[in-house]
């Protein structure tokens, strides 16, 4: 299809105002973070008049930030590797076998994305305090309560995906791999992963993104000794003061991880969420 003159331009605007909505706010973050808590709390100004360094020093000592960077690390990468490999087994099943109850699983699978999360932070609070007051088993206010509660949100839109994934893929690869002696989870593992790999990396990403801003179940579901990123970054908010400057390097550091992640499976995660969506 040839484009239009007009088009072009149309194209050219709307881009431009979109991303403006992106880079506007992303430039205003850089350079708070890199101004002293005066100029931050004073009038707004585009450019700073005095550039520093020290929030990027200070932000380390106001909360521990270091302590939570390691529950975020821990909490998204466990949730992210369970995830993944619960999804695989998962999706495996849905696409390439014909059971009783596949129609039921399936389709309960896409209701629960019907419904907003914060809808199970009461119900999943209660079923870990009983299961605690009757098995002993402490999940609220541990790492593993929390990264149960992340595999709920990210399990299903993970199945889901991966289903649609797998059905992209001939059934007659499975079946050369049965021929030459493989097992299912032999050709799951020598045939099917290795020509879905774009799907699975946008599963990781999409599981690891979901678990590490996460804030309201964060909240409720941990203590000041695991505590996250998204939710110790409240505590640079004191009832004296709002240290903003530290608020806003803490939140660039913060975002670090996922912007090497991502940039690094760009192209994989566009190629997984296209085809899982597509299917």
């Amino acid at each position: 299809m040839r484009e239009t003159r007009g088009f072009k331009v149309y194209r050219a605007v709307v881009l431009a105002v979109l991303g403006l909505f992106v880079l506007v706010p992303l430039y205003v973050m850089v350079t708070s973070s890199l101004k002293p808590l005066r100029d931050v709390q004073g009038a707004f100004t585009w450019w700073p008049s005095n550039l520093t360094l020290d929030p990027f020093v200070d932000m380390w000592k106001t909360v521990p930030l270091a302590r939570y960077f390691v529950n975020s690390t821990i909490v998204s990468v466990v949730a992210t590797v369970c995830s993944v490999a619960i999804a695989i087994l998962a999706a495996f099943a849905v696409s390439r076998f014909r059971f009783r109850g596949r129609t039921v699983f399936t389709t309960t699978v896409l209701s629960t994305q019907m419904f907003p999360g914060v809808l199970f932070l009461l119900p999943l609070f209660l079923i870990f305090v009983n299961i605690n007051n009757s098995t002993g088993l402490q999940l609220v206010g541990t790492r593993l309560g929390l990264i149960i509660t992340y595999l709920t949100f990210s399990l299903p839109f993970s199945i889901w995906m991966l289903a649609g994934y797998f059905d992209s893929i001939p059934r007659d690869l499975d079946e050369a791999a049965l021929v030459d002696g493989c097992g299912p989870m032999g050709a799951l593992v020598r045939v099917v992963l290795p020509a879905a790999r774009p799907g699975v990396i946008a599963v990781a990403i999409y599981s690891f993104m979901t678990a590490w801003g996460e804030v309201l179940f964060a909240s409720v579901m941990t203590t000041e000794s695991n505590r996250t990123l998204s939710v110790g970054l409240r505590q640079y908010s004191t009832q004296t003061n709002i240290y903003w400057n530290q608020i806003m390097a803490a939140a660039l550091i913060v975002s670090i991880p996922v912007v090497i992640g991502f940039l690094l499976a760009q192209r994989h995660f566009v190629a997984g969420v296209t085809a899982g969506a597509v299917k």
